[in-house]
This record gives structure tokens, C-alpha cells and sequence, in this order.
């Protein structure tokens, strides 16, 4: 698919500088980075984004997902991931349309469009890169432009993100996007795990709670949870208290011992080791840089 210069050219106008730039329609935010970024943990939730310009990777697990002005990304549930813009310049910044994906447009939309062909629910994963159609880049590009008519936006937005959602209900590529829409899929039970999981990370829990709440058995669900989200349901609740207590030490400037307590680590040289371990630098060390640098809160897309 080539890139379109008048896409680029409307996200530009928009966000004028680096950073997230939330548009007046729920959930659809533009950003833009006029640099190659560090690798940084983010919380995706499911989303749509759409790069019109420069080029990001996404790590979940050991895969990478890239993703630029031919490829779109998905994000199915809610997943602790590494991002980095890693193509970009102040000439030719970053720029990426991110859409959150509303589960009740899409299961609207699949009960009235039966899918072309029957899909395999065990394939359901947590991210998914597709091509972008001439189809979906047109309704890109007619929201992109609406960015900029606030007074239309109440009543135009609602049907370019109605009609998006259709695109990649009905476009090949579409059995990820189907399976966020059915509530009985098997994606959608290990998605109410982890909107559980994520209101309760600090917390001792076991995985059979975890499975009782998918309504899994306990192999079903280590099985299904490992195929979405890259990790063990115990790997993946690390990584949300990691997460948790980096924002704590930087936005609270809490120390590492206090911040791994509130999180759920009973032990200070245990969350230490993990924090080392995920993020390649010291507690400590890690908040110092991120106060100094000042930087904002990651970003999805």
C-alpha cells in the first residue's frame, strides 16, 4: 500500500509536537515523534493503530511486531508490551492514528455480517499485523481530516469509527478482530481474565481463580492465556506490578523497596532482580533517568 502524503499531512497539523494529542472523539488520539524513541513498557488496551508515517516496533513476549504505513496493528486485550518508534526525523516525524476498539460496535457488526469463512478460535493472539486496504486508508483519511472540523465531529466521528470497525470485520485478516466480538470466543474469555488480573495483580491469587474466571480448565486456560498474551498468567502479573511500581517511583518518587511493596513483591531484592531483569537497568538508576528526562506517560500506538 503507498503511503499517503495528505494522511501524514492532516495527523501533522494536528499534533503539531511530540507526544499524545487526544482528539474531541473518545478514544481516537494521535501521536507523533520526530525522533527514534528507547524501548518503553506501555499498556496496550485494544486499540487500532494506524502509522501514516515512520515506522514502530512492539515486543510482547520474544515476538516483534512492526508496523508502518502499509501495516496496521491490533491489540486484541489488555497487554504489557515494549514499544519503540525506531524510523523517524524531524523532516519526516512518527505519526500514528490510534483507535480504540469498541467491543459493542463490533459484536453489532459481526452478528449482522456473518464471517466469509469459518474461523479457528485457537489462533486468537494478543497482537496482529494485517495490510492496510485502499479501503481502511480512505476512512483513515476522512477521520484524519475531520481532526481538523471539531464542529462536525459529535455526528461525522461515530460513523467513520462505525465504518472502520466494518472494514476490518469484513476485509481479509479480519478472525482476530472477530473473535474481540464474540463474546463466547475463547479470545474474550482470557480477556476477562485479565481485566481481572489487572485489578488484582497486587494481590495472592493462584491460576486456577484465574481459569474459574475464564471458565477454563486450568491447561485450557495456561494454554489459550500463553497463545494471546506471550506469557504465563504468573509472568505476565510480573510484569504488571513492574510496570505499577516504575510508575510509582517516577510519578511519586517512591523508593524501590516502597514502591515493590505496594505492588505486591514481598520482597525489596526480589523486585529489584525482576525489575533488572525486564527493563535492563536498576530500579533506582531507572527512575532517576526517567524524573531527569522528564518524559511522558507511555502511549499506545
Amino acid at each position: 500500500m503507498t503511503p499517503s502524503p495528505e494522511f501524514a499531512a492532516c495527523l501533522h497539523q494536528f499534533a503539531g509536537a511530540d507526544g499524545t494529542h487526544p482528539s474531541l472523539l473518545d478514544g481516537v488520539s494521535v501521536i507523533r515523534a520526530s525522533a527514534p524513541t528507547v524501548p518503553m513498557p506501555v499498556l496496550y488496551s485494544p486499540t487500532l493503530c494506524l502509522a501514516a508515517q515512520g515506522r514502530k516496533r512492539v515486543q510482547l513476549g520474544a515476538a516483534a511486531y512492526t508496523y508502518d504505513a502499509a501495516t496496521y496493528l491490533v491489540a486484541s486485550v489488555d497487554l504489557p508490551v515494549t514499544g519503540a518508534v525506531i524510523e523517524a526525523s524531524p523532516a519526516l516525524p512518527y505519526l500514528c492514528l490510534s483507535i480504540a476498539l469498541d467491543p459493542v460496535i463490533l459484536s453489532e457488526l459481526a452478528l449482522r455480517h456473518a464471517a466469509p469463512a469459518p474461523e479457528r478460535d485457537e489462533r486468537a493472539t494478543g497482537l496482529a499485523l494485517n495490510p492496510v486496504t485502499p479501503e481502511l486508508l480512505d476512512a483513515a483519511l476522512r477521520l484524519a481530516r475531520l481532526l481538523g472540523r471539531p464542529a462536525d465531529m459529535g455526528e461525522l466521528g461515530p460513523l467513520l469509527l462505525r465504518e472502520i470497525a466494518y472494514l476490518l470485520l469484513t476485509r481479509p485478516g479480519s478472525g482476530l478482530i472477530r473473535q474481540m466480538a464474540l463474546v463466547d470466543s475463547r479470545l474474550n474469555q482470557i480477556a476477562r481474565a485479565i481485566v481481572w488480573l489487572r485489578a488484582h495483580f497486587a494481590q495472592a491469587w493462584q491460576v486456577d481463580d484465574l481459569a474459574a474466571i475464564a471458565g477454563m480448565s486450568r491447561s485450557n486456560f495456561h494454554a489459550h492465556f500463553k497463545a494471546v498474551t506471550s506469557m504465563s498468567p504468573l509472568e505476565f502479573r510480573s510484569r504488571l506490578r513492574l510496570m505499577e511500581g516504575r510508575r510509582i517511583m517516577v510519578a511519586e518518587a517512591a523508593d524501590a523497596a516502597s514502591a515493590g511493596f505496594r505492588v505486591g513483591y514481598g520482597s525489596p531484592s526480589q523486585f529489584s532482580r525482576d525489575y533488572a531483569r525486564a527493563f535492563g537497568i536498576s530500579p533506582a538508576k531507572d527512575a532517576l533517568r526517567l524524573r531527569a528526562d522528564s518524559l511522558p506517560s507511555p502511549h499506545t500506538g
